[in-house]
């Protein structure tokens, strides 16, 4: 199960969620992925973590630096990710049935 944010979480919605069997509180992107398939383009998400929020016991000390430093070394790892998978993606030929998604969609007519 996902809970998505965007807002970070105080510790006791944590100790909630967690209660609740919640693996991942995550940013949500459901807008980008549907606009995605409306457009039908390819999708993928990159998740990153900032921090163990109330997951890890005895850590009480998670600051606004601590996660801005987390959010700045996850920037350049994903540029790096980007620089190196999105030449080889482009090079390959779609074989995904994400150019023909809207194939069987419905569409209503005007009234």
């Amino acid at each position: 199960m996902c809970i998505d944010g965007p807002q970070f979480s105080t510790r006791a919605e944590s100790l909630v969620y967690r209660s609740w069997k919640v693996d991942v509180i995550g940013m949500t992107n459901l807008q980008e992925a549907k606009l995605a398939r409306e457009a039908e383009i390819c999708y993928a998400t990159i998740a990153l973590v900032t921090d163990y929020d109330c997951w890890r016991e005895g850590d009480d000390s998670l600051s606004i630096e601590m996660i801005i430093a987390t959010l700045n070394k996850n920037t350049r790892n994903v540029q790096q990710v980007i620089r190196e998978v999105v030449p080889a993606i482009a090079a390959e030929k779609r074989s995904c049935g994400c150019p023909a998604s809207l194939h069987n969609a419905i569409i209503t007519g005007r009234i």
